[in-house]
């Protein structure tokens, strides 16, 4: 059994998880590391899903549960600092909300701690890339054609999450080295099954360890138009990518990721429809893991009997087509709370089997 790479999976990805006071300039801390891409969502309100990132700066949000343009008006978001982020309640954005004892989740993940050019492919990005965590984002302004992006990460990505900011009609693509063809894409803000469009959003090829490909659509690439992807790369004991089949029993199918999780995002993508379910261990910090967020809804947490993280993977205990009907194929996306080989110091050490 290898090592992992990472031995404080904390220092890559945290979650943290805070009240509103209506104050203005608010440091929230506690990351262990200055982030450069920060999902918000409120647990107890139906508010939307917002991505800021270091890329596209302070003032500029998007949202998963919803394929509006970005809004680059005055937010709330005040910006990333060395262990967090800065807000205030700014009237018509919900970042430090005092009414109603709102509460915030806020996952956050380490990139560059800034952006640098990249022209490892056809087109120039702007990229802030961790190459030891696997994890990058991209920004990128389109030419109309089929192209390359650099993506920095090093790896192949398994994972792409792409989206027009300039318009609001424009779908959250998804790449997945896992969906049942290489000519299939799932979009983020919706329940859909896998579709079947990689031409017209990959340009039907996979990533490389240094670019990702894109067709000369209107949704990834249009003339002149804005675009931002979030990349993924598999890296042994913090992320997984990954696929597997449902049961459609209470003692559900076992999913190996070779760490504890600390965040799944689970999503069917056989036939039919279900949501982008997230499950994470700070909402609920015992097993069974009981509270739900869903990325492509603005609905606060569902409550329910959901999935048992485990030290090495994770295994559903519901007979729900979210997680577990029995049949269907879901792909997940998983991040560490702890690599299974590894200890409390931080030195990587063998399991020995007894």
């Amino acid at each position: 059994m290898a090592y992992s790479a990472i031995t404080k999976p904390t220092e890559y990805f945290n979650t943290i998880i805070y009240s509103g006071d209506g104050t203005s300039n608010r440091n929230i801390t506690g990351f262990g590391f200055q982030p450069d891409w920060l999902w918000q969502k409120t647990t107890n309100q139906t508010f939307n899903h917002y991505w800021f990132d270091s890329a596209r700066g302070n003032s500029s949000v998007l949202k998963s549960n919803s394929t509006d343009a970005e809004d680059t008006s005055t937010t709330g978001f005040n910006g990333f600092i060395s262990d967090g982020f800065n807000v205030s309640q700014v009237s018509g954005w919900e970042m430090n909300n005092s009414s109603s004892s709102v509460e915030y989740v806020n996952w956050c993940w380490r990139g560059a701690g800034g952006t640098a050019s990249n022209g490892d492919g056809s087109i120039t990005s702007t990229v802030s890339a961790n190459t030891t965590s696997g994890f990058s984002v991209v920004t990128t302004t389109g030419t109309g054609s089929a192209a390359t992006v650099g993506h920095g990460i090093g790896i192949a990505p398994k994972m792409v999450i792409g989206k027009r900011r300039d318009s609001g009609s424009s779908q959250w693509r998804v790449f997945n080295s896992n969906l049942s063809s290489a000519s299939h894409i799932l979009f983020l803000d919706n329940a859909d099954g896998e579709q079947s469009g990689n031409s017209a959003t990959w340009n039907n090829t996979a990533p490389t360890s240094t670019v990702f490909s894109v067709a000369g659509s209107g949704d990834v690439n249009a003339s002149s138009g804005t675009f931002v992807f979030f990349c993924f790369a598999e890296v042994k004991g913090f992320s997984k990518f990954g696929k597997y089949d449902g049961n459609g029993n209470a003692n559900g199918t076992f999913v190996y990721t070779g760490f504890k999780p600390a965040w799944i995002m689970v999503k069917k993508f056989s036939s039919g429809s279900d949501e982008w379910n997230i499950f994470d261990n700070k909402r609920d910090i015992d097993n069974v893991v009981q509270q739900r967020l869903v990325a492509n809804v603005n609905a606060a947490n569902a409550s329910g009997t959901y999935v048992d993280f485990l030290s090495n993977g994770f295994k559903f205990r519901t007979t729900n087509n979210l997680g577990n009907g029995s049949g269907n194929s879901y792909i997940y996306m998983a991040f560490a709370e702890n690599p299974f080989v590894a200890n409390d110091s931080g030195t990587a050490v063998p399991v020995v089997a007894r």
